[in-house]
Order: C-alpha cells, then structure tokens, then sequence
C-alpha cells in the first residue's frame, strides 16, 4: 500500500521558465527554492501550467529531473506525465519514476475522444508499467472527455492508483467520488477558485495555478482548511479570489508568468501557439495582486 498522507494542501502546478526560447533552468531551480520556503506542500511540474504540450521530450524528462533535484525531498514531486497515446503515456510515467518522482499525474486522454472503457484500459496500462502513485486529471472542458465516477471507483481498485485532480467545476463530484470509493482516496481540487470548497466536502488539497504567483497565500488557506478552520480560510480567499479569476481571463500560464514577471521571478516569455497576455488582463492580474497584498 502506498502512503498517500503526503498528498494533501497546496501543490503548485509550475509554469516552465524561458528566456530566449530555451528552458531556463536557473530560474526554475529559484522557483522551485521560492515555492518551499513559501510553504507551499508539493510541486507539480510539466501539467499544462508547465507548458507540457510545447516541451520536446528532452526538456520535458530534464525539467522533471531539476525539479526532483532541487526539492531534494523538501516536498513530494508529482511530475506531470500524460499523453493521449497511451505509449508515450508509458514512457513518460516510466522515466518520472526512473528519476525519482513521489508520484505521477496522468491527464485523461484528450481529443482521441476514448469510451469510458477506452479510458479505464489507458490507465490500467500506465499502472501495469509503474509502482508509484498515480493521480488521475479529470480535466472535461479541455480532454473534451469525463471520465465517470464508476470508471474512476474501478480503476480505484487498482493498488497505484490512488487519487484524482478534479478540475470538472462540479464540487458535488468530490463526494459523489468519495461516497463510491471512500475517504482513503486522495481528491485535489483542480479549480483554485473552488479549493476551499472542495476541501470542505472532502478534498485534501488544490493542484493550483494561482499559487505559482501567491505560494504563501495558498499554502495557508489550505492549512487552515484542512485543521478545520474555516473562518481563517475564508479570509484568506476574500484576498485570492479577484486573482483566481483574473489570472484566467486568458490561458492560466499566461496570467501566471506574467504574475511571476510582476515579482521579478521570471520573464513572461510563453511559446507559440500562447502569446503573453493581453494588457486588459494584466491591468486585471496587477490589481488583484495589489488587493492580495502581493504588491503594492
């Protein structure tokens, strides 16, 4: 049995710094010290907020591999490691726990548009090939797909198989999945305006976004969720919520990077087919950041 404790609070799913057009790995390896030291509970790098779709496989195994080293252990990695072959699903799986990732997060298969049973097959194998964790990304409006709570119960059953990051907008989800498979499974939330909520009817974390810009924020309002003080978190995301909802006014990286470039950690340099983002969202994102305290 694996010991999935570990996978609660705040876990940031890291954009993938570039100057130039090339991965800077410098810059990574100081979000990766600043993400740790702000508190925040885990990392999660190449998801879609880590720019996954436009990495070569090259850059996508080394930024797995500076992520895992700089964290030395400090705080679980989940290395993002999906695809809609299933193949290279495999392959990425394979090496994330080749170098030494606490666990994996696997997107639905997007676009393909696979069956319910299609879906429970891709996994399966993505279980048979690795003994790590697997969290499963239910992500409907952008896999076009939903993978159904009786697909998820069964794939439960599988022993590495051992949580969700649902981003399906539907809080109702986190209990219907609890109530088929159990408290012991690990739910994220994988909405940032919907964390708290989540944590409220069961979730033990967020796989956020918005913590990339407000790692300290995040990191406290889901420790304050989670010991059950919810007056505490709701006065923490009375400051978040303008930048929940600004920061996806266009793609979330976008409004992360450009968030970080406020803060001096980054450039906001994304690649094609994203563009940075529009000045209407960053007049958005700069007053949020102000209201948050972020700025001044």
């Amino acid at each position: 049995m694996h010991d999935t404790a570990v996978f609660r609070g705040s876990y940031t799913a890291l954009v993938t710094p570039f100057a130039g057009g090339a991965v800077d790995y410098a810059a990574l390896r100081a979000l990766v010290d600043w993400q740790i030291d702000s508190g925040t509970h885990g990392l999660v790098p190449v998801g879609t907020t880590g720019e996954s779709p436009t990495l070569s496989h090259e850059e996508h195994r080394q930024v797995v591999e500076t992520v895992i080293r700089q964290a030395a252990g400090r705080v679980p990695v989940i290395a993002g490691a999906g695809s809609n072959n299933t193949r290279e699903a495999v392959e990425l799986c394979r090496h994330a726990q080749q170098a030494g990732a606490d666990g994996v997060l696997v997107v639905t298969p997007y676009y393909n548009k696979p069956n319910q049973l299609g879906l429970f097959e891709h996994f399966k194998a993505v279980s048979e090939a690795i003994s790590i964790p697997i969290i499963v990304y239910n992500i409907p409006p952008r896999s076009v797909i939903d993978m159904s709570v009786d697909t998820l119960a069964r794939l439960a059953q599988l022993e590495n198989i051992v949580g969700v990051k649902d981003a399906t907008g539907n809080v109702g989800r986190i209990l219907q999945q609890r109530a088929a498979i159990g408290p012991q499974f690990v739910q994220f939330s994988g909405d940032d305006i919907l964390a708290l909520a989540s944590v409220a009817v069961g979730a033990t974390g967020v796989i956020s976004v918005v913590s990339n810009i407000a790692p300290r924020l995040c990191a406290d309002m889901q420790n304050a969720a989670l010991a059950g003080d919810f007056a505490a978190a709701l006065a923490i995301q009375d400051r978040l919520t303008a930048l929940q909802q600004a920061t996806f006014l266009e793609a979330g990286v976008t409004g992360a990077k450009f968030g970080l470039s406020l803060l001096g950690r980054i450039r906001e340099e994304v690649r094609l087919p994203l563009v940075p983002s529009s000045e209407a969202t960053r007049s958005a994102i700069r007053a949020a950041m102000v209201h948050a305290g972020l700025i001044g």
